[in-house]
């Protein structure tokens, strides 16, 4: 048996500029976290040939192609593992919910799979191979930010061009003392937003680029604020119910702050000084956080533990 720990995301800036259709051409920039949230996988070998896939359904199949859960199918297809096998998903928070768990699951599925295979995977390749089965293999209209993060882990700067991807690790000092997260409760479709925004990069140039120049910038409420702005425009975003709790926060309390991922709902992010008067205004489930230096790693492996990042 064979289980990973890949790390959920936090993205401050940027969030946009890692679409291939903007960077390619304009170099992209963003800067994220990993945190102390993960989506757990455990691979284990079966007495028979069939493949048991479990998540929220659970299927049992003879034929690779015949699983439904897109991710593992491609990621079971790409590693060549076709029969004989269990595959369980676990995570700590809910899917879909701008905290980059689409792209987590991948990692975390193909890091356990190459261990199966007894094979080493670096960062870099598992986070291209995840950012491949994703964007070119099922088409998803998302960047690859989260696939990066999710492989790298840290407080990390990425930057994004045609040739390379370059990282490097951020000071991010006493940050945490002023984040909060909370969940708004409402769930949504990333990749129909997603959409919106990858068909919209021509007309969104000039505000890309300056969403770009925030991601080299220390995180303040005040630069929260002004990217939250900035990423407002770039399509159907946010709503009258967010921009009420993001109006509630801001009277109270909070200097700057943004939904996660693509928006629409999922998790909110606040900056403040004064936490207290913050949870008090808005009175929804508050998650801990805080930034996890790993990234996807094996934490069980026939019985040993192991840290491979």
């Amino acid at each position: 048996m064979i289980i990973t720990q890949t790390p959920l995301r936090v993205s401050f800036f940027g969030g946009g500029t890692d679409f291939p259709d903007f960077y390619e051409k304009y170099g992209g920039a963003v800067l994220t976290t990993a945190i102390t949230k993960y989506v757990y996988v455990i691979v284990k070998p079966r007495f028979d040939d069939l493949i048991r896939v479990t998540y929220t359904k659970a299927e049992l199949e003879h034929n690779v192609n015949d699983i439904k859960h897109d991710i593992i199918r491609e990621c079971l297809k790409l590693t060549r593992i076709t029969k004989g096998i269990e595959v369980v998903t676990i995570g700590d928070l809910p899917a879909g919910t701008g905290l980059g768990s689409s792209s987590a699951v991948t990692v975390g599925v193909l890091r356990a799979l190459h261990a199966y295979k007894g094979e080493t995977m670096l960062p870099d390749w598992l986070a291209e191979e995840a950012c491949y089965i994703e964007r070119e293999v099922l088409g998803k209209p998302i960047g690859v930010q989260d696939q990066y993060i999710s492989a790298f882990g840290g407080f990390r700067y990425f930057s994004f061009c045609l040739e390379s991807t370059v990282t490097k690790m951020v000071d991010y000092k006493d940050l945490f003392d002023h984040l909060l997260l909370f969940y708004t409760g409402i769930t949504r479709d990333a990749d129909k937003i997603l959409k919106v925004q990858s068909n919209n990069i021509s007309k969104n140039i000039k505000v890309l680029q300056e969403m770009k120049e925030l991601a080299k910038e220390k995180v303040t409420g005040e630069l929260l604020h002004k990217s939250w702005e900035l990423k407002k425009t770039l399509g159907p975003i946010s709503n009258t119910k967010l921009d009420k709790l993001y109006a509630k926060a801001l009277k109270n309390g909070a200097t700057g702050g943004k939904i996660l991922g693509a928006g629409g709902g999922g998790f909110l992010l606040l900056y403040t000084d004064d936490k207290d008067r913050v949870r008090k205004a808005i009175k929804l489930t508050e998650i801990p956080f805080e930034s996890d230096p790993n990234g996807s790693r094996i934490i069980f492996n026939n019985e040993e533990t192991t840290q491979l990042n």
